[in-house]
């Protein structure tokens, strides 16, 4: 039986990083078994390189990509540029024959110009969000997700997510047992699912050109751990109730509220990533007042546990400590 054809694109300036991922984990990672055939296709004539000096060479001509049984655009180069149209077109026809058409990362982008992604749900690099939207703005873009799978358009977050997502594609074809000895072979977590959150940094601004309002900030990030009234708030800021609301949604863009809950979600992540307090007491110090209410906001947010947040940033990760690397 022969098995699955994955064609992996290149282009001039590739991201070295980028292009192994896919390269790594269809290629003979296993030796003892062949479970996929990797070939490269490059839209563009002769070597292909990247910024740092490495040059890969295609293997692969137009006709032959549209019979790949997956097409995998492990980046892109600028999401401003679109891509060669004749590619594109075998990419749109490939997906036409029953065949998985996959974006990493900026590759999401590639798919994107093909008309591929009209109408479905997709992920990117949550740098790249607002961008995406704007240029796109009839894909629905999950801007939290590691990777999405809809109608054979598999598309990912940046970087590590897009081993997660060959990860993901490996276990549709062989199943958990073969992915999960590829992730051993390369030390890194088996299993992460799609719709974990991105781990992305949205700060809240420090200030705003509001001097009454900034002074407010400066009080309650020394004060979350108190709770807080909207009285209380507009008479620390000597203005009515109702001014004081509108006034806080100017010049912060969200109620006192949600403010609040972001700056001790960031806080709470901030604890979790350089300390070893108990999550009850990182609980308390930043205003949640109950280890439920901690977990359920944060799950809510970003789609793991404080635990697993703290296991992941603090780099630990028992079950592969002990891994045996066949």
């Amino acid at each position: 039986m022969a098995v699955p054809l994955v064609a992996v694109v290149a282009f001039n300036h590739f991201s070295p990083f980028h292009l192994s991922v896919p390269c790594i984990i269809f290629g003979d990672l296993l030796h003892d078994q062949k479970l996929f055939e990797l070939k490269i296709y490059a839209e563009e004539s002769g070597l292909i390189r990247s910024n740092e000096g490495l040059s890969v060479k295609s293997s692969l001509s137009v006709e032959e990509l549209t019979q790949a049984d997956i097409i995998i655009v492990p980046s892109w180069r600028d999401p401003a540029e679109k891509p060669n149209q004749i590619m594109l077109d075998a990419m749109v026809e490939a997906h036409a024959r029953g065949n998985q058409v996959v974006g990493l990362c900026l590759g999401t982008y590639v798919l994107a110009y093909a008309g591929l992604l009209k109408n479905h749900k997709a992920a990117t690099h949550w740098e790249f969000e607002q961008d995406f939207i704007n240029r796109f703005p009839d894909v629905e873009l999950d801007c939290n997700a590691l990777y999405v799978d809809d109608d054979r358009l598999i598309t990912s977050a940046g970087t590590a997510a897009g081993l997660d997502c060959c990860l993901y594609l490996v276990r549709q074809r062989y199943g958990s047992v073969i992915a999960n000895k590829l992730a051993r072979r390369m030390v890194i977590p088996p299993y992460r699912e799609g719709g974990q959150a991105q781990f992305i940094e949205r700060p809240v601004p420090v200030s705003t050109q509001d001097a009454r309002i900034n002074r407010l900030l400066d009080y309650l990030r020394n004060n979350l751990n108190k709770i807080h009234g909207l009285d209380e708030l507009a008479q620390y800021s000597m203005m009515s109730r109702r001014t004081f609301t509108r006034q806080f949604y100017k010049a912060t863009g969200m109620s006192v509220g949600d403010w609040l809950l972001i700056e001790r979600l960031q806080r709470s992540q901030e604890l979790l990533e350089s300390t070893s307090l108990a999550i009850d007491t990182i609980a308390e110090q930043v205003g949640f007042h109950s280890t439920v209410s901690l977990r359920q906001h944060f799950k809510h947010r970003f789609n793991v546990t404080p635990s697993e947040w703290r296991k992941t940033f603090q780099g630990k990760y028992p079950r592969l400590a002990s891994v045996e690397v066949a």
